[in-house]
């Protein structure tokens, strides 16, 4: 059996965008997927059961511990290969904010209690994972064009300070990981653009710079998908990678 087809995938927030484009193409490549969705139904009118055997679904919020910690098991005690985080908040531009502006901090938090307590009864394995978060959020300089600055700064405060956290719960975790920062999402339709990367350590700070002003959902699943699941490049390993076109 190929090697693709043993391997166990869990997703937190593929129901649309990034992580829908990414969950299809892991799909396609034979792995086993589990989807954690808090509307099931919407997610199985895109990816029909019948026509999906490698992909389960489970209904359930990512700030559940119960939810999250029945999709991190590939077969009773042990763990998934990998896990692709993409959750966030609807945003709310009136009031500057996102209707759930904890959730990516939470989301991790439960992901990372869920992983410890699965390990202490007896599970194997060190799931790697990919969380999902945005550009605008470097401590080592400019990564984003500075027009975009106000925006950035002012109008995405909230969502950004989330993600900030979210960023450092995982590097201080001990797991293994990779943190995708996506430049301003645009559109929900594929491009034939090049993607574009750079790579910072989160400790000794950026190696390379890729500066741009918006990418697309699903150039950002696929990428995703390519580099860090069918390929698992191992430049990002420990690493952020901060993607645009």
């Amino acid at each position: 059996m190929d090697a693709s087809q043993t391997q166990t995938v869990a997703f937190f927030g593929a129901s649309g965008g990034v992580g829908l484009a990414a969950l299809k193409m892991t799909l396609a490549s034979g792995r086993q997927c589990i989807a954690l969705c808090r509307k099931p139904e919407k997610l199985e009118a895109i990816l029909p059961p019948k026509s999906n055997p490698n992909l389960r679904i489970v209904q359930g919020d990512a700030k559940n511990l119960a939810s999250v910690s029945a999709c991190l098991e590939s077969r009773p005690g042990v763990l998934v290969d990998q896990v692709i985080s993409t959750i966030g908040g609807a945003p709310i531009m009136s009031k500057l904010t996102i209707d759930d502006p904890e959730v990516c901090r939470v989301g991790m938090a439960v992901l990372l209690e869920a992983i410890t307590k699965l390990r202490n009864a007896g599970a194997i394995g060190r799931p790697y994972i990919v969380a999902f978060s945005t550009t605008g959020l470097s401590r080592f300089g400019r990564d984003i064009p500075i027009a975009m600055i106000p925006l950035y700064h002012v109008a995405l405060k909230v969502p950004h300070q989330d993600k900030i956290i979210m960023e450092d719960r995982l590097v201080a975790s001990g797991e293994d990981y990779t943190i995708v920062r996506a430049s301003l999402m645009i559109s929900d339709e594929e491009t034939t653009k090049k993607v574009r990367v750079g790579i910072e350590d989160p400790k000794t700070g950026r190696e390379s710079a890729a500066i741009g002003y918006s990418i697309t959902k699903p150039d950002a699943g696929k990428w995703v998908a390519e580099n860090l699941v069918l390929k698992r490049k191992a430049e990002y390993y420990q690493k952020i990678a901060m993607i645009t076109t």
